[in-house]
């Protein structure tokens, strides 16, 4: 089985070969710099003999249906396994729900970005496979995280697509992060890779990007990469910015990036989420809206259990939203313009 990894460099195969659990795990040297460890299905570390001082984690397939993340990852893991890209800094590939990959939905039973902190346990506990999933895809984070000394910059990019179109078709979350500034430098690698849109976060959430900036002090965001196609249907050029950052990333070279500037950014924070109460709720605009529509104040969003919900501020832009999830889930996030006063423009 690992044989065949070696000789084909095709960590996405032996991943939907094996999409439940790999009941061995094994490692490997590539040349004199790199050591390679499975650690599970769809989990694979790179470890440079001398790292430089960061940690990354690139995760995918959270949803297995968000398939241009899941062969961007592929190709990234391909060139390292090929040597054609050399890793100077650690980093975690995660491909997230392989089960879902192969079934060509979002998820089997549950959604797995709504599982992390501690989530997955909650309720009736561990009862379905994604439960499973976010909680050992926790622990290999905290493994990768936490075996690591002396003062280094975590990272992690959970990249994602989008269920309907976007006015900005490429853009980032930021999770909530009381108490701590956000990176400028980081919302500047995110425009030089062709993500000019950022929306600041403003409560906990039980989102994978969040369970890492909250335990680990990682810059972590949610990627949304344009809209779901099938496998294969891609148009992978539209990621060609976003893959050289990767490679210069890993590859400890020269980020070369411009000062903040908010000329080259869409900032936005999160002013409410709204989560569904009454199974009869509905939003009162077409299914195809897309992301980033602006609503004025007093605009009525949404109608549930015999109440209107409506536009609070001058303007709100909506993102994600989805009527037809759980009651007490999410239905869409609202958007106000952001202030750029807590941002940390240095680092």
């Amino acid at each position: 089985m690992f044989q065949a990894l070696k000789e084909s460099k095709n960590f996405l195969n032996l991943t939907l070969a094996n999409p439940q659990h790999l009941e061995e795990t094994c490692s490997f040297s590539l040349g004199d710099h790199t050591r390679v460890e499975v650690w599970d299905t769809g989990v694979i570390l790179f470890e440079p003999n001398v790292p430089q001082g960061k940690d990354i984690v690139l995760s995918c397939a959270v949803h297995g249906n968000e398939t241009a993340p899941i062969e961007l990852c592929n190709e990234l893991v391909t060139s390292l396994l090929q040597q054609k890209l050399i890793a100077k800094q650690r980093v975690l590939f995660l491909f997230g729900n392989p089960a879902a990959i192969i079934n060509g939905t979002r998820f089997i039973d549950e959604n797995l970005n709504r599982l992390f902190n501690g989530a997955h346990s909650a309720g009736d506990g561990l009862v379905n496979p994604e439960r499973i999933r976010a909680k050992k895809l926790e622990l290999y984070v905290d493994r990768f995280f936490s075996g690591q000394t002396g003062d280094r910059h975590r990272i992690h990019y959970d990249l994602h697509t989008a269920i309907r179109g976007s006015k900005h078709e490429k853009f980032a979350i930021y999770p909530y992060r009381p108490g701590r500034k956000y990176s400028g430098e980081q919302i500047m690698f995110l425009e030089a890779c062709g993500i000019d849109t950022v929306l600041f976060h403003h409560e906990p959430t039980t989102t994978f990007s969040y369970f890492s900036s909250l335990n680990y002090q990682a810059d972590a965001f949610t990627i949304e990469l344009g809209k779901v196609l099938p496998m294969g249907q891609n148009d992978m050029t539209r990621f060609i910015a976003l893959k050289e950052m990767l490679n210069r990333l890993i590859a400890d070279q020269p980020l070369e990036l411009s000062q903040l500037d908010t000329q080259k950014v869409n900032l936005y924070q999160v002013c409410r989420a709204i989560n569904k109460r009454f199974d009869d709720f509905e939003f009162t605009f077409a299914n195809d809206v897309e992301n980033f529509t602006a609503f004025p104040e007093g605009y009525i969003l949404a109608k549930e259990g015999g109440e209107e919900i409506k536009v609070e501020h001058k303007l709100e832009a909506i993102v994600f939203p989805n009527a037809n999830v759980p009651v007490g889930q999410r239905t869409v996030l609202c958007l106000k313009p952001a202030s750029t006063e807590n941002i940390d423009s240095l680092n």
